[in-house]
């Protein structure tokens, strides 16, 4: 489902066994989904500008500087618009 919801954080992925669709040591931004997140998963967007549901296993946060932010940020917008 398409969303225009601001990213929470963003992941790095760690592992993607049985999610051939997640790419390894890539960031991706999550959304706040605290119904997701008491069954274990996160709520990612991937390059198509959808979110979906991965297990939380699967990723581990980190925190950007506010420059990479914004980087990360225009990457998204322009990804989105294409």
């Amino acid at each position: 489902m398409a969303t225009r919801r601001r990213p929470k954080q963003f992941l790095l992925c760690v592992r993607n066994e049985g999610c051939d669709d997640l790419e390894l040591r890539k960031l991706y931004p999550q959304l706040s989904d605290a119904k997701a997140a008491a069954s274990g998963y996160v709520r990612v967007i991937d390059e198509s500008g959808e979110d979906y549901l991965y297990p939380a296993r699967l990723f581990v946060a980190v925190e950007l500087t506010t420059a990479a932010k914004r980087a990360v940020a225009g990457t998204l917008r322009r990804r989105s618009a294409a």
